[in-house]
């Protein structure tokens, strides 16, 4: 048995003694990769690969740049490209329904430790289930980047009955600038406008967040 496999078996059999939550970022990289290079076990192989690109950096990582990092190899670029959707997919498939606009915080992962500021849009039906989630704008929120023309739109086309906004402060910051006040008014006044609620607009950072419907704001 070869150096690499022995070290592969090890997250194998503990995932299967302890669970798959009880693995180590590193760990869970490696039963997918399986097998390492020469000079470098598959342990180490993604620990180097995560300190190139942080476990929520994956979402976005396209395949190109996997094919680059030495040791990967096609097989298992495409490996962790399919994990990745696989996981996207499923959460877009698994929210049937939102009883309370906070349900919507384990689907927005992928944006709590991006360095930029990122705004997302669910768009839910009168029975509140998820119909899309969608990006409307990266960088630093300001009333030109977040329109209600582009926000509504959508709203519209999608047959939306209501609608939850969700951005992240890189700063680790939860509390809303006055602009992110500003936005939000102007925002839910179009949607009165338009009969589509908003619902809230809750602000994410790595370890906090902040609902503006909690606290009064809207």
């Amino acid at each position: 048995m070869s150096f690499n496999k022995e070290k592969i078996d090890l997250p194998r059999e503990k995932l299967e003694r302890k669970g798959v939550s009880s693995l180590k970022d590193e760990e869970l990289l490696a039963v997918i990769l399986r097998t390492g290079y020469k000079g470098k076990n598959v342990l180490q192989l993604a620990k180097e690969i995560l300190n190139q690109y942080p476990v929520q950096d994956f979402v976005r990582i396209p395949l190109s740049k996997l094919r680059d990092i030495k040791g990967m190899g096609r097989s298992k670029a495409c490996a962790i490209a399919a994990a990745v959707e696989l996981v996207k997919r499923g959460l877009d498939k698994d929210i049937i329904s939102i009883k309370k606009p906070t349900d919507i915080l384990p689907y927005v992962f992928d944006i709590r430790t991006r360095n930029k500021e990122c705004f997302l849009v669910f768009y839910l039906n009168a029975r509140n289930e998820i119909l899309k989630r969608e990006f409307v704008s990266v960088g630093i929120l300001t009333a030109s980047l977040v329109h209600p023309r582009e926000v509504f739109n959508s709203a519209i086309t999608q047959a939306a009955a209501s609608v939850i906004f969700v951005h992240n402060h890189p700063s680790g910051n939860s509390n809303p600038s006055e602009e992110d006040i500003s936005i939000t008014k102007r925002l839910s006044s179009a949607g009165e406008i338009l009969g589509i609620e908003v619902l809230d607009h809750i602000i994410v950072t790595k370890t906090d967040f902040f609902s503006m419907k909690a606290k009064g704001i809207i």
